[in-house]
């Protein structure tokens, strides 16, 4: 049987002011506006291109997290990888963003933290790459 899903396309998030999120985006990402519509903005990253982020307005926000039942903690489903990690948590601080506690592996450094967009939708910034990243 072949393959026919080579990437990640889109990622939708969910967000009850567009404008803001749009800001909030743009300035926290470094991600340029492709797309504005009435109710939904499509995001991209200038270097890479995929995947595009496609934010969608709605009345409620419904997050994107979930908590992992073996350990109680909670996850985002989004992962930026930055290879800046403290540097990138404290500048979030410094901004006001709502951030998780930084955890970096004493041995090899490696680790990441969460934090929030404008709608309390879960993200993370790790500085761990995966084979093929």
């Amino acid at each position: 049987m072949s393959h026919f899903i080579s990437h990640v396309a889109t990622l939708e998030i969910p967000v009850t002011n567009l404008e803001k999120s749009i800001e909030f985006y743009i300035d926290i990402l470094g991600v340029q506006l492709e797309f504005k519509g009435e109710k939904n903005a499509m995001l991209t990253f200038k270097a890479k291109g995929v995947p595009t982020f496609y934010l969608v307005q709605t009345e409620e926000a419904q997050g994107t997290s979930f908590t992992n039942t073996n350990n109680g903690i909670i996850h985002s489903i989004i992962d930026f990888y930055t290879p800046k990690l403290e540097e990138f948590y404290y500048w979030l601080k410094e901004k006001n963003i709502h951030v998780g506690t930084l955890n970096i592996h004493p041995e090899n450094g490696l680790g990441g933290f969460g934090f929030k967009d404008p709608d309390g939708n879960l993200l993370s910034a790790t500085n761990v790459l995966h084979s093929g990243q």
